[in-house]
């Protein structure tokens, strides 16, 4: 199963990806959880003690020079757009509780000049995870589908896309659907997070009438805290952990 995970900064994006490799590997799955937002916090979230130490595959420059014959930041007229990347999970995940982690980093945009070459190793590396590896693959994201070329967006089982009550949180949402179905990616589904009241999740509802909820998760100080790191973020509120068990069954079920 193959799962990604978008929505505006804020949100909880993170805390959804964590919950959910955590319950898929307490399940018993192989699980594989990518962080491929700039602003990487999902070590952190589940559980890496030392999270500021794991390099970025975007910042691994020997390894990039290695696969694409171009050295990051160096004028380059040419280099590999389709480098080797089969063998590079096993050799840089990280695992923590059962849950490998590859933390991708920041892809460079148009604005930060010409497509460079760590763009090609990681957006390469991203399509060998999602089209050949056998796991359940989940991917923390930023607000977009940069990462997908239409070719990945056909192997993503699903793209959840994470709200809070809230206009920009909903703009955003609709913002990446239209991205995602420029490329064909069809199957989304919305989760509610930082749920407070019946109110809440009504303005949700009403606010993205034609989009499919998976489940609404409920605001809890406890997330708050293990956010902090007074303690792992699977060990927080039993209500928000329920919720997302029944979005991991509906996910799973959904197939």
């Amino acid at each position: 199963m193959k799962v990604a995970v978008s929505g505006k900064g804020g949100v909880g994006k993170t805390m959804l990806v964590s919950l959910l490799s955590t319950l898929f590997s307490e399940s018993g799955y192989s699980v594989l959880a990518i962080d491929a937002d700039p602003n990487a916090t999902l070590a952190g979230a589940l559980g890496f003690t030392e999270p500021e130490k794991i390099t970025p595959i975007s910042e691994m420059g020997d390894l990039i020079e290695e696969r694409t014959g171009a050295r990051p930041g160096q004028a380059a007229p040419y280099f590999k757009l389709n480098p080797k990347v089969d063998d590079i999970p096993e050799k840089y995940w990280v695992d923590a509780n059962g849950v490998k982690l590859m933390v991708m980093g920041g892809l460079k945009r148009g604005g930060s000049g010409c497509y460079c070459p760590e763009n090609a190793l990681v957006e390469a590396l991203v399509a060998h995870l999602l089209l050949n590896r056998d796991e359940v693959v989940i991917m923390d994201m930023e607000a977009g589908v940069e990462h997908f070329g239409r070719a990945t967006a056909k192997a993503v089982d699903q793209l959840v896309v994470v709200v809070e009550p809230g206009r920009g949180s909903i703009e955003t949402a609709r913002r990446i659907r239209e991205l995602a179905k420029d490329i064909g990616l069809e199957r989304i589904g919305v989760v509610g997070n930082k749920i407070r009241s019946e109110e809440d999740r009504q303005f949700l509802l009403e606010a993205l009438p034609d989009f499919e909820f998976l489940g609404f998760i409920p605001y809890d100080q406890t997330i708050i805290d293990a956010g902090l790191g007074r303690f792992p973020l699977s060990q927080a509120s039993a209500a928000v952990v329920g919720v997302v068990k029944d979005i991991a069954a509906r996910l799973g079920a959904g197939r």
